[in-house]
């Protein structure tokens, strides 16, 4: 049996269907996708889990009607604005991935705000992916790697594994142990791949507002009994 996974990511699928299901607006399953995210941030601090990835808007996402965009912009600004006290409180650092200069210009300077309050936290680092593709990573830090190959600044020999991670927005994190998907679709969905070559992986049924803190641990739980070879 091995320790704890380090960083955790999860893709939190379901929102909507649980809504459908319920009969409720689709917003009022994002709302519940909310008290899960602090339910599993609890827990996973407890259980020292150092890294929590969220899939939380995709570049996908964009797709969506403006209604719903525009409602889930707010619903993360409502979150930055309520929560940011009890992250500071609770030691937990937020940091971001992707594209967030795409967001309207209060969502972008609430982001930052949070970050730079948070940012000499030691605990648990809540790394939200907003406005994030896998693929849109992966191309951008190409276009960056010749750039700095013209510039001189790197040689087209010098290019490795190792030097590419450097040009991803994760470059300041360790690849995710665990892969936690929701919702029970067998998909990546555009995420993290890269990161999560290696990366156990645990799907459940559950929709994401359902999922809370004895799910995450039986995720857990059924990742230290794994036997990672990472290809050994």
């Amino acid at each position: 049996m091995q320790a704890p996974p380090k960083h955790v990511a999860i893709i939190m699928d379901g929102n909507r269907r649980w809504a459908e299901k319920k009969g409720l607006p689709k917003m009022m399953g994002h709302r519940e996708g909310i008290k899960s995210i602090k339910k599993v941030v609890e827990v996973a601090k407890d259980i020292g889990v150092k890294i929590l990835t969220l899939y939380t808007f995709s570049t996908e996402n964009w797709k969506r009607s403006k209604d719903e965009i525009n409602a889930l912009m707010n619903l993360l600004e409502e979150y930055l604005a309520k929560e940011y006290k009890k992250l500071i409180k609770n030691n937990i650092r937020l940091t971001t991935i992707g594209r967030i200069d795409r967001f309207k210009p209060t969502l972008v300077k609430k982001i930052e705000k949070v970050k730079e309050l948070t940012k000499e936290n030691s605990g648990i680092i809540l790394n939200l992916a907003l406005d994030y593709g896998a693929r849109d990573e992966i191309a951008n830090a190409s276009r960056r790697i010749v750039q700095d190959i013209k510039a001189e600044k790197i040689k087209e020999e010098d290019i490795s594994e190792e030097l590419f991670s450097k040009y991803l927005y994760t470059n300041q994190l360790p690849d995710p142990d665990l892969l936690i998907r929701t919702g029970g679709e067998f998909r990546i969905s555009n995420f993290l791949l890269w990161q999560i070559s290696y990366s156990e992986i645990y799907v459940t049924k559950k929709l994401w507002p359902d999922f809370g803190k004895s799910d995450f641990e039986k995720a857990i739980r059924a990742y230290t009994k794994r036997n990672r070879r990472l290809g050994g």
